[in-house]
């Protein structure tokens, strides 16, 4: 599926500009392992009431969060449906998730900011609250509820604990999906009433099989070397295919490269770069942080990553705070750079 255009499209934290909405997307690549895993449980009748579906951004968590949905709004917990959960696009149920109008689906993300018209930054308490009024609803005859937290990460305290009573009183006939990108951030009581359900990055040979869907305009080495810096994420892949993309993701693999060592002209040039580009400083510290991820699972299977993991979690907090209090995106990311270089220092990755 080669990139379409769209005049006006609602800036959603889950979509990705210029290709479909998770909700929009029937193909769902590279999880086969997962999909069983759900399709035994959905098809036996006895679906757990929450799942926490979890991996990198870009991976397919709402994706999948979609295709259960929408099977279980159109055939229930029942093998009524195929094996693979596909219900196809022209079907009623189908057509009223893309429209975002199913009565039976609930999805709680972070919303736009009334003042400035961006989103916020945490997914908030009145958003988690929701669930109250939507779960107590009577469904239809025979009908689910079902809610989907996009992402869980999102949430603050208040947030979370408003989720936590959620789960402690489930309706029948009901399901919460938790998305989250690093499932270690939500509270232990949370865990520990969901479904866990890890979705793996995608092989290198899938991952170059889907961009060639995806991109088919785009040469062959350019879609190589998006394969090879997406470390196993389709989004992430089809992300850095956009204006600057692949540029700022090769720059956070060189600073990674060279983090004992690091190469300040270098350094400085990227951080100049991000100042100028309107959402430079977002995409870089994405691009950045999901790079250092790739490198942690490689090395875990080795070594000692503790410092590298504190330092991933910092890093997170740094760009996220600088996005949303408009720091100076030059001194963002120098900082970085020198956080890294000390962490490298001191535990080589």
């Amino acid at each position: 599926m080669a990139r379409r255009t769209k005049p006006e499209e609602v800036e959603e934290p889950d979509r990705l500009e210029g290709f479909p909405h998770p909700r929009e997307t029937m193909h769902f690549a590279g999880q086969g392992a997962a999909l069983a895993i759900v399709s035994r449980a959905v098809r036996s009748g006895r679906p757990p009431q929450a799942w926490l579906i979890s991996g990198a951004p870009g991976i397919g968590k709402a994706t999948l969060a979609y295709r259960i949905a929408r099977y279980l709004l159109r055939f229930g917990a029942t093998d009524q449906g195929p094996e693979d959960l596909a219900v196809a696009q022209n079907d009623a149920v189908s057509a009223q998730v893309i429209a975002g109008a199913h009565p039976g689906l609930l999805v709680l993300k972070r919303s736009p900011n009334p003042n400035t018209g961006k989103l916020m930054t945490v997914l908030g308490v009145d958003e988690i609250r929701r669930l109250a009024g939507f779960f107590g609803m009577t469904s239809g005859a025979g009908g689910w509820r079902i809610a989907i937290v996009d992402t869980a990460d999102d949430m603050n305290d208040a947030a979370a604990n408003a989720l936590l009573k959620a789960l402690e009183e489930p309706p029948p006939r009901a399901m919460l999906m938790l998305l989250a990108n690093a499932p270690g951030r939500l509270l232990p009581t949370i865990r520990s009433r969901c479904q866990r359900l890890a979705l793996r990055p995608l092989p290198l040979c899938d991952l170059q099989a889907e961009l060639a869907k995806h991109l088919p305009d785009l040469p062959q080495p350019k879609r190589a070397s998006l394969a090879k810096l997406a470390g196993g994420s389709l989004g992430l892949a089809l992300q850095l295919s956009g204006d600057d993309g692949l540029e700022l993701a090769e720059a956070a693999e060189r600073l990674i490269d060279g983090a004992a060592n690091p190469d300040f002209a270098a350094i400085f040039a990227i951080a100049e770069k991000t100042g100028r580009m309107g959402d430079g400083l977002e995409k870089f510290g994405e691009f950045f942080v999901q790079a250092l991820g790739a490198r942690i699972r490689t090395r875990a299977e080795t070594g000692n990553v503790q410092r590298w993991i504190e330092l991933r979690e910092q890093l997170i907090r740094n760009f996220s705070r600088a996005s949303a209090l408009h720091l100076e995106p030059k001194q963002t990311v120098l900082s970085s750079a020198r956080s890294l270089s000390r962490t490298a220092r001191n535990s080589p990755l």
